[in-house]
């Protein structure tokens, strides 16, 4: 069986955080936010869909940086709607799979 590993959304006010998680380990192996370094440095600092489509690729590239192909898409009690739908588009088009 393959090891499976959670992309979990967080939003507030201002950010949108994704955090990748290994759930047989219970730790969080890679983030990325609105607030993290990658996503200031191209001018977005405040979460739009535009913000989280970016964060979503940036997630992407970490994840495939770490070797993981598949994972778990978990929007918590968020809507696939907006910033989540943006976020999951992000990091599907860095060709993860969920």
């Amino acid at each position: 069986m393959d090891k499976k590993y959670r992309l979990y959304i967080v939003k507030s006010n201002k950010h949108i955080y994704a955090y990748i998680i290994d759930d047989e380990t219970k730790k969080v192996l890679t983030s990325s936010s609105t607030i993290s370094q990658e996503v200031k440095n191209q001018g977005k600092s405040f979460r739009s869909c535009l913000t989280a489509k970016t964060v979503g690729k940036n997630i992407g590239l970490k994840l495939k940086n770490l070797g993981i192909e598949k994972i778990v898409f978990d929007r918590g009690t968020n809507k696939y709607h907006g910033q989540v739908r943006a976020l999951a588009n992000g990091t599907r088009e860095e060709g993860i799979i969920f």
